[in-house]
């Protein structure tokens, strides 16, 4: 490693102008980044990791403030001086930058090989050809299956890992000597994660570049980096070597982070409990082509012939990778999506039932979405978007014993009362989910499917959240059905656990059976790309 840091950064401040004053984002940061070497910036949201780094590639926005003692050096150069014009001479082509979300950074309308493509002719004075030639190659080293023909396709036609690679490719077609990965694999499952963490290693290796890493998965930083830096509400609390930082940890923010890891397992229900929901040979189809004679359309079948049972207060984890299945077959269990097979709840077979018997049910089986950002109306207040259950299936209620109810609610996940009338702009994202979970609590449901709840969330949120559900489904004996590719909560959260893959199910069996001793290598695979299993010595049989 070189003794001459390729990045320095100096004091850096960022302040943001708000409607409601000044914000410090960022208070006088100091870091070295050296040839070779991968430097992982680590803290919760809001830390200010991401703003630290969108300042050295000059990607803040209008309303961003640095510090005039701020200074960011590249090779010797200070970039917070130079004119626009300069900068993107070093953006994507000196500094590479891969994305949280590969979705919404990519052009929907634009073929990847052209979007891909146009990241070396801005630079480089290539052919098109040469340039698709330049791209061809990278498609092959980060592994991205058909490189010819995934050239002419377009984003949507991807899974999120291809995605990831592909942006992976977008970042190095110039070879830079920096690579800057925001949160690169926060939207993937564990195997996916694996797989571009390897690849972001080997690369690497190859090219010698350095490498900023950001991110709140501190099992993804002892597996990637060299150094450490540990950031709080904008201040560097911590830095020093990875083995070292893990191994004795000075300052106890740090100390937090790494527990932060779900823990533990669920206690084991009463054997006696009454079944809650059975469900036998459930399948799941979708019409992917159709044609004017019906025997001639064409079907994608997603879940094929499940059978599963949950008894009263029982969690029942379903793991498996995106695109397994897991969330059609939840939803095909709640009647959001057409299915056939038998599904009886508390020994009603629910084909059999009236219409307004089955609307009466629907207040005792409810559902938590995945995403807290996009699951709460924006343009209503907490106490609306709680109480919005109670003015369907409670209509005799006054307004006042509607926001009695809201409150009581809102206590339960332990959120302030006072906030009923509140936009959800106004939370974080783990106040957000315990909204979701508020709502979902104020009908008094016997069952609840959580569907990824905790995956957009911070670890040290997520604790909360899984405390928090244990004990409301210890209080009220509600039957959880919980799907997550995120092994440790699943752990830490279920009596059984079904392992599904392409519509099926892999292989079943209490949580202790399933992490100790797995009979399928598909369920072994999972576990063993699970970085946060390694703390707690999961061994495979």
């Amino acid at each position: 490693m070189s003794q001459t840091p390729i990045l320095e950064v100096k004091n850096l401040s960022v302040s943001f102008t708000t409607n409601d004053g000044i914000v410090d984002a960022v208070k006088n940061v100091n870091f070295e980044l050296f040839q070779g070497e991968t430097l992982a910036i680590v803290g919760e949201s809001g830390s200010g990791k991401s703003v630290s780094t969108n300042a050295v590639m000059q990607l803040l926005p209008k309303n961003g403030i640095v510090d005039k003692k701020s200074q960011i050096l590249f090779e010797g150069q200070q970039l917070l001086t130079l004119p626009e014009k300069a900068m993107q001479t070093i953006r994507g082509d000196r500094i590479g930058m891969i994305f949280q979300e590969p979705m919404t950074s990519l052009n929907p309308f634009m073929r990847v090989g052209i979007q891909v493509a146009e990241a070396i002719m801005c630079h480089r004075p290539v052919s098109r050809s040469q340039a698709k030639q330049k791209v061809l190659e990278l498609f092959n080293l980060v592994h991205l299956p058909n490189p010819q023909q995934a050239y002419s396709k377009y984003p949507h036609e991807f899974s999120g890992g291809q995605l990831q690679r592909i942006m992976i490719a977008m970042a190095l077609i110039n070879e830079p000597e920096i690579l800057i990965a925001d949160e690169p694999t926060t939207a993937l499952d564990v195997t996916v994660q694996a797989e571009v963490l390897n690849l972001i290693k080997e690369i690497q290796a190859k090219m010698g570049m350095a490498i900023l890493f950001i991110t709140h998965d501190l099992g993804v930083v002892k597996h990637l980096a060299d150094r450490v830096i540990v950031m709080c509400k904008g201040d560097v609390v911590e830095e020093g070597k990875c083995s070292e930082l893990f191994a004795n940890p000075q300052h106890e923010y740090t100390e937090m982070l790494i527990n932060s890891v779900p823990k533990g397992s669920k206690d084991p229900i009463d054997p006696s409990a009454p079944p809650l929901l059975k469900a036998e040979d459930i399948r799941v189809k979708f019409l992917i082509k159709s044609h004017f004679i019906p025997s001639y359309n064409q079907y994608f079948e997603a879940v094929k012939g499940i059978s599963l049972e949950l008894k009263q207060g029982e969690t029942l984890g379903i793991v498996g990778e995106s695109g397994s299945g897991k969330s059609t077959l939840g939803r095909a269990l709640i009647g959001l999506l057409p299915s056939t097979g038998n599904i009886a709840f508390k020994g009603n077979n629910l084909a059999e039932l009236s219409y307004k018997k089955r609307f009466a049910l629907k207040k005792d089986v409810q559902m938590v979405f995945q995403d807290p950002y996009g699951s709460l109306s924006p343009r209503m207040t907490v106490g609306d978007i709680i109480t919005e259950g109670l003015t369907v299936h409670q209509p005799q209620l006054s307004h006042s014993q509607r926001m009695q109810r809201a409150r009581q609610a809102l206590e339960e996940v332990r959120l302030d009362p006072h906030s009923i009338n509140r936009y959800p702009h106004e939370f974080s994202g783990g106040q957000r989910q315990r909204i979701a979970i508020a709502r979902a609590l104020i009908l008094e449901p016997s069952f609840i499917l959580l569907d990824e709840p905790t995956s957009a969330l911070d670890r040290s949120v997520q604790l909360t959240v899984i405390d928090l559900l244990k004990d409301i489904q210890k209080k009220h004996n509600i039957g959880f059905l919980f799907i997550s590719h995120d092994l440790s909560v699943v752990k830490a959260l279920s009596d059984r656990v079904l392992v599904m893959q392409k519509g099926e199910v892999m292989e079943q069996g209490t949580a202790d059976e399933i992490f100790h001793s797995p009979q399928n290598a598909y369920t072994q695979k999972l576990i063993d790309a699970s970085f946060d299993l390694d703390e707690e010595g999961v061994e495979a049989a």
